[in-house]
């Protein structure tokens, strides 16, 4: 049994608008997957609908984590079990200081997982922890105490996700197009910092619509989706092939067609 696994997941708008149309995959740890789709095929709903969004309804179908049903639990719920969303558009939350929102994040996975005891971490043990994550991921110290993703730049956005990703230590982790604007060097090192969460306790589910971040985040796995479905997968030839080729092999010309991605 895969740590992730979706079983004939349907996804529909509160219009009742369905978007994903049956999607079955797994995700264990120490794998990456890719799924590469045009725009307005549904990938983001589909990351959406992971993370338990209330715009987005599951109308059939399990989203099953270490064998336990999740299809019905709030996103904090599901998110205290282990699964990460790094958005494609990070919000800004002003007020609220990256370094405040990552310890109050820490500390409210901590006593969901220790059933309920209240033990927080040391600000001796977070500091020190998140100095050495923000180093490693070249995040400027400077960004620890400006208010979450306000006033930044689409490469900090980016960087400060990753830097949540390693503190967090998320068991699976859904990137939605990571690589959204930006230069090779941001691009790079956000790409190295997936490559290293990944392993033993943690798998990753990357989604893009190009094969660029592919070049540093190497897939196991790579999915075809096309108008809400998985129409073809393969290995990390099969990226390759897309960047060649297009998608209009599978039925669709790449151009946007709306807003749900």
């Amino acid at each position: 049994m895969a740590l992730l696994e979706l079983k004939n997941l349907h996804v529909a708008l509160e219009d009742g608008t369905e978007i994903v149309k049956g999607v079955d995959l797994s995700v264990d740890t120490n794998q990456i997957h890719a799924i590469m789709g045009p725009n307005g095929s549904g990938k983001s709903t589909l990351a959406y609908a992971l993370m338990g969004h209330p715009a987005y309804k599951i109308t059939e179908g399990q989203i099953l984590f270490d064998g336990e049903d999740v299809t019905e639990l709030e996103a904090d719920e599901r998110a205290q079990r282990g699964l990460f969303l790094a958005f494609q558009y990070p919000h800004a939350v002003p007020g609220v200081t990256v370094t405040s929102f990552l310890r109050s994040a820490i500390n409210a996975i901590r006593k969901a997982r220790n059933d309920g005891e209240d033990d927080p971490v040391s600000i001796k043990d977070f500091r020190q922890d998140m100095l050495a994550a923000m180093e490693k991921l070249k995040v400027p110290r400077e960004l620890a105490q400006r208010y979450l993703n306000d006033g930044f730049s689409g490469g900090e956005k980016k960087r400060v996700e990753i830097l949540q990703m390693a503190m967090l230590k998320p068991r699976v982790a859904v990137l939605d197009e990571t690589d959204s604007g930006l230069d090779i060097d941001a691009l790079k090192t956000v790409a190295n910092g997936v490559s290293e969460l990944v392993g033993e306790e943690t798998g990753a589910l990357v989604i893009t619509h190009y094969q660029r971040i592919l070049n540093y985040v190497k897939p196991d796995f790579v999915h075809v989706f096309v108008d809400g479905r998985i129409v073809e997968e393969g290995g990390p030839e099969l990226a390759h092939k897309l960047e060649a080729e297009g998608y209009e092999g599978f039925g669709a010309n790449g151009r946007s067609n709306g807003s749900h991605d």
